[in-house]
């Protein structure tokens, strides 16, 4: 393994914290130091897999510290914003419709739908027992093509 300078080791273990893949790493290293490694040798700054079990300390406060502040920053990540989704979904919905695509404008509005009832959200809380669970609703869309004479929903 080649040696390499602690900015280049703090570059793929902070990107190692944040999820990337040692793939990704290779390539992101590749691009912004013009270095060449392989996925296993960033695979061994990654503390939480066997190949970094003997990952320095000082590597692995950093690695940690920056999981931390990823996890914890998501509100920074557009798409981690309902509203962002919400917007987005209604922009492809839109776009299909216009293109006569209404079997995928009935599932984009299906997606909002299930974006904005929290259908994703465990209502079971134990914390409250007057809360009564929401009761799911399903929404179904039948698309009937007109031209056809007999068309059965």
């Amino acid at each position: 393994m080649a040696v390499l300078r602690s900015e280049v080791k703090a570059f793929i273990v902070q990107a190692l914290a944040c999820f990337d893949t040692p793939s990704q790493v290779v390539e992101s290293v590749k691009k912004e130091f013009g270095l060449e490694l392989t996925r296993q040798h960033c695979e061994s700054h990654d503390p939480t897999k066997y190949a970094g079990r003997g990952l320095g300390i000082k590597w692995v406060e950093l690695f940690h510290g920056a999981r931390k502040k990823f996890r914890e920053q998501t509100e920074d990540i557009p798409i981690a914003n309902r509203a962002y989704r919400l917007r987005a979904l209604g922009r492809m919905a839109e776009k299909a419709e216009n293109m006569k695509n209404m079997a995928l404008t009935a599932q984009l509005l299906e997606q909002a739908a299930k974006e904005v009832g929290d259908i994703y959200v465990n209502r079971n809380r134990k914390d409250d027992p007057d809360d009564e669970p929401a009761i799911p609703t399903r929404i179904q869309v039948d698309v009937v093509d007109a031209r056809k004479p007999n068309a059965e929903p």
